[in-house]
This record gives C-alpha cells, structure tokens and sequence, in this order.
C-alpha cells in the first residue's frame, strides 16, 4: 500500500476515541471512499434472504456497497452473487429487481450469462480470435456465506468464513427467526428510501433507545394503553450489548427475546381476534406461538455494517454518497404459516416502519437534521459517551450497558476504526 495512503488511514482512525467521534466521519468525501474500499470491499455484506431467491431460476438484485449484484440460484440450487456488469462494455444485464430466469443477457450486444455467471455464448463469436476463452469472461462471482436464511457477500476472497464474523451474533440471529412462529421465515414484502445522510447516522439508530420517547412519541400516542405499557421501556430491565465483530443487540423487552419461551405470556388484548380465528385450525399452543411471533421480538440486533434485525423487520442500508444513504425496511412473515397471521404481520409492520407509518418518517428526519447539523461547528465531536464507566461485562466478557447506553455505537465504531487502521 502506498505510504500516503497509510497515513491518511491511520489519521482516519484516529477520528473515533472512547468516547466519541469526528464531525468529519459523517461529511468527508474522501474519508468515504477508504471506507468503500476499507470495510464495504473487505467484509462480510448483508444481501439478502433466502426467501427472495426460493427456487431455482430465481434471482434478486441487491448491492454491496456502491456495486450492484445479483443473487441467483441455480439449477443445482446453488446460490451465487453477481456482479451485476456485463464483461464486453458493462452495461448491467438485469434490470428487473426480481423474477425468475433461465439466463441473464446483456441488452447491448446480447452476451449471454447462465445463472452461476458463466458466459454462455455471444453473436458473431467469429468476430474474435481463437485465443478467446469464454471461461475468462464470466459475470465476477463473490463470496457468499449464508447463515439461517440470512446471505451475505464479498468482495474480499480472503474473508474470515461467515460464522466467525458473525460470533456472538449467530445465537440472537436464531433467537430472530424465531418469528417464524414454528414456520419458516420468509420475506413478504418492503419498501425503500433514501435521506440526505451519512450512512453511520443510521448505524448508530439502530440500538439507540434513548431517542424513542422523544422522536416516536406520535407512535407511542397511537397504541392502546397495554402496547404503550410495552414500549415504555426506557426504565425497564433491557440492556444494550458488544457482541464484537462491529454487531450489538439491544433488548428493550426482555420477556420477548426468546419467542418459544411461554413463560406466562397472556395474549394480547389487540391479537384476540386473531387467536381465536386460528383455534379450528390449530392447538392451543399453536395458536400461543403464532400469535406471539406476530407481535416480534424484543430485541433489536445491529450487524455491522449494513445490517439489522430490529423487532420484526430487516432494515438494511446501502451507502450511496458521504451523504446520501438508501434504506430497505423488509417485512418479515412466516412461510405456510396462517395467511391472517402474516396479514396482521404486514399492517404491523406499515404502523410504524411503513412510508406513512409513525416510525420511520420520524426516523428519517432525525436523520436528515443530523447531517444538516454537521455544518455548523464542524470542529465539534459527536458524543457516544452515554453510560461510559457504567458497562458492567456482558456474558462474552464484552461491555454490556442500560437500555438507553451508546455501547451499540461504539462497538460499531470500534470496529470501523479496526478496519480503517489495517
């Protein structure tokens, strides 16, 4: 590596102390462009659910990083992700977010790619010379690691394998898909946008419980007083946990962490209806666990980078620009389970996450102020500092602090200044 560039990688790093981090994470363009390179082109990059691709000739469009891909699998039912570039003049060859195919053809001059990417034919080949070799010329394949549905890419072939980037992860992955309710879990449906933002500013949201009464209290002001009693959860037993590797958990309701626990919940007054349309098609413990999987988890899990399992719901985000950051909020339900169930999972989900919902736009504006703030006392830090010298050690022996700490932030700054210093 060039000995400038070294240098300026280690003054990058020095950008994030114990306690808090430079305005310039969120507004430097050049910083940015490490960070593409640096963590986006060396880690592990959530891309999508096995759900999307479900048989084979199935495929999916997503990114990682600034690169589009696709996922495909294959008529072994194997799952590949693409570079989604065409190798003669690199037009993109798939422009259908998602579907079903035998191939995937350039619309340019009609190179032709089978589904494990390899270049299966292209007209006039007698226009090249016998020295060319299709085999050389195939879609770029990345690395790809799946884990409980989850699959992930990279663009780096010397990636430490998927479970061990995961960690302390993989358990409350597991604990997730437990909204399955006994079925497997399946993607049913999302909606996407985009906020003027660094991509940080929304890594940071994810375990940041201390903004919840103030940013979302339209939404807490919309729920009946036994499901308003479940969201106070800023004085209750949660905690907010390192599981290393970048990723945290924050558990906001601790008696929903594991959903095959019944531990003496009572279903809810606003799930009764839906029990009871379940009760001549299933055993009374059925009906328990699917009626408590619809309502999700208790937890909210940040997988570094671009990653998280919150509550019921995948958001995932794809950096675009210093500032400029799009957002995937991916509802999840359960496959073969109750059509009413998943129903029910879907007007959940567009309550709070949906684009009028009273979560998420709300979300979005913090956000946008965030980064319109950065202009103003650019020599200022941002503050990650809440319940630092608190943290009591977790069970991985890693720091562990309230409901309300930053201890998610800075393990996700943590590892961000891992990687910006190798």
């Amino acid at each position: 590596m060039d000995v400038a560039v070294t240098k300026t990688k280690t003054a990058y790093a020095d950008l994030v102390r114990d306690d808090r981090v430079a305005t310039q994470m969120y507004t430097d363009p050049d910083l940015f462009e490490i960070e593409m390179d640096e963590i986006f082109g060396k880690t592990w990059v959530w891309v999508g659910h096995t759900s999307e691709v479900p048989e084979k000739g199935s495929f999916k469009r997503s990114w990682v990083g600034r690169q589009p891909v696709i996922i495909s699998r294959d008529r072994k039912n194997e799952i590949h992700v693409l570079i989604n570039r065409c190798r003669h003049r690199a037009a993109t060859v798939c422009e259908h977010n998602k579907g079903k195919t035998s191939s995937f053809q350039c619309p340019y001059h009609g190179w032709g790619y089978a589904l494990d990417g390899s270049l299966r034919g292209l007209p006039y080949a007698e226009g090249y010379h016998e020295s060319f070799d299709k085999k050389e010329f195939g879609l770029p394949k990345l690395k790809v690691g799946i884990y409980n549905g989850m699959i992930f890419a990279s663009l780096n072939d010397e990636v430490e394998p998927i479970e061990d980037f995961l960690g302390n992860a993989k358990a409350w992955i597991d604990l997730f898909m437990k909204q399955g309710g006994g079925f497997p879990v399946k993607v049913l449906g999302e909606h996407q946008f985009s906020f003027p933002g660094n991509w940080k500013i929304q890594l940071e949201n994810t375990t940041d419980a201390y903004h919840f009464p103030v940013v979302h209290k339209p939404f807490l002001q919309s729920l009946d007083s036994e499901t308003e009693d479940l969201f106070s959860f800023l004085d209750g037993d949660g905690f907010v946990e390192d599981l290393g590797n970048g990723h945290s958990v924050m558990v906001m309701m601790p008696s929903l962490i594991d959903l095959d626990e019944d531990n003496g919940w009572e279903i809810p007054a606003r799930f009764a209806e839906l029990a009871e349309s379940l009760r001549d098609r299933y055993s009374e413990e059925q009906v328990r666990r699917i009626v408590k999987a619809v309502g999700g988890t208790g937890f909210n899990l940040n997988l570094f980078p671009n990653a998280a399992c919150s509550l019921s719901f995948f958001r995932i985000m794809r950096p675009v620009s210093v500032d400029e950051t799009h957002i995937r909020h991916i509802a999840i339900g359960m496959d073969g389970g109750p059509e009413e169930a998943n129903r029910m999972r879907l007007r959940l989900h567009e309550h709070f996450q949906g684009p009028m919902g009273f979560g998420s736009p709300d979300d979005a504006e913090v956000w946008e102020r965030v980064q319109r703030g950065t202009a103003g006392g650019p020599e200022l830090d941002i503050m990650v500092n809440r319940d630092k010298g608190l943290e009591k050690d977790g069970p991985n022996g890693l720091p562990r602090g309230t409901v309300s700490s930053e201890t998610g932030m800075r393990a996700a700054y943590n590892m961000w200044k891992r990687m910006m210093s190798r």
